[in-house]
C-alpha cells in the first residue's frame, strides 16, 4: 500500500516584487490556511515520509508553514525541492511520483500548482470517498489536500484511475465541518 498526498500551495499575492510568477509569496490568508492545513495533517496521521516541493516561493512557503504547524506532532519527513513540479502537467507529475520508488517512502506528499495538480487528482481517482470526489471535481483550491491510497507495492505501479480517494480537505471545508 502506498499513500499519496497532493497539496496545492496556499493563497498568494497577485504579483511578486520581481514580476516573476515563481517569486509570488503567500498573502496573509495563505499563511493562515497553510498553518491550518498543516495542523490538520499533523493531527491526522499517517503523515508523509517524503515531501516533494515545487521550487516556486509560494509552494516552498506553504510547506514550511504547514511543517511548523505539525512538527511537534509527527516525525520529520525528507523534503526535496523538485524543479520539474513547477508548471507540470499530470503526466509530468505522475513521472515525479514514480521516481519516488528510488527512496521508496510509504507515504509521499507533493506540494505544487494548478492546473496540473487538480488534473492529476481527477485522473488518479478511480474509487473512494464519493462526496470528496464530487467536491474535488469542481476544484483543488489553494491549500486543498487530496489523499489517495494505492494498492501497490512500488511507486512505479501508481497509475491513472487506480487511486482510492481517502479524503479531500481544504481550510474552507474544515470551517464548514466545524460549523463556522
Amino acid at each position: 500500500m502506498r499513500r499519496l498526498m497532493l497539496l496545492r500551495h496556499a493563497k498568494t499575492e497577485n504579483d511578486s516584487p520581481s514580476g516573476r510568477d515563481q517569486d509570488r509569496r503567500l498573502d496573509d490568508r495563505g499563511r493562515r490556511d497553510a498553518a491550518e492545513i498543516g495542523g490538520w495533517i499533523g493531527g491526522h496521521p499517517p503523515t508523509p515520509d517524503l515531501v516533494l516541493v515545487s521550487p516556486a516561493i509560494r509552494a516552498h512557503q506553504t510547506w514550511e508553514i504547514a511543517w511548523q504547524a505539525m512538527k511537534h506532532l509527527v516525525p520529520e519527513p525528507q523534503v526535496e525541492l523538485l524543479p520539474d513540479l513547477y508548471g507540470a502537467d499530470p503526466a509530468q507529475l505522475l513521472l515525479a511520483i514514480r521516481m519516488a520508488s528510488a527512496t521508496d517512502p510509504r507515504r509521499l506528499m507533493v506540494v505544487g500548482h494548478n492546473p496540473g495538480m487538480h488534473e492529476l487528482a481527477l485522473a488518479l481517482a478511480g474509487s473512494g470517498d464519493a462526496a470528496g470526489r464530487k467536491a474535488l471535481a469542481d476544484n483543488l483550491p489553494t491549500s486543498g489536500l487530496a489523499i489517495f491510497d494505492f494498492a501497490v507495492g512500488d511507486w512505479n505501479d501508481v497509475s491513472f484511475r487506480r487511486g482510492k480517494l481517502v479524503l479531500f480537505v481544504s481550510p474552507k471545508l474544515l470551517k464548514q465541518t466545524l460549523g463556522d
